[in-house]
């Protein structure tokens, strides 16, 4: 009588992929977030800036904060 040792079995775990996709995702649209964030920011005179309460040195740091929720 035969026995099987070893199957190749198709790929078990479909949902690693689909939350690599999900994670992906959302970190692209964390970094979309964050570009828009710093370039809209960049954009404002140092007076506005002024006036709103922070500096140009702060504007990568502010974006991070509103992308990443850090």
């Amino acid at each position: 009588m035969a026995y099987i040792t070893h199957a190749d079995r198709a790929f078990e775990h479909p949902a690693i992929l689909s939350n690599l996709k999900a994670t992906l995702a959302q970190r692209l649209a964390q970094f979309r977030t964050y570009r828009s964030t710093v370039n809209e920011l960049a954009m404002l005179t140092d007076r506005e800036l002024t006036d709103i309460g922070i500096s140009r040195a702060d504007i990568r740091s502010i974006a991070r904060g509103t992308a990443y929720d850090v």
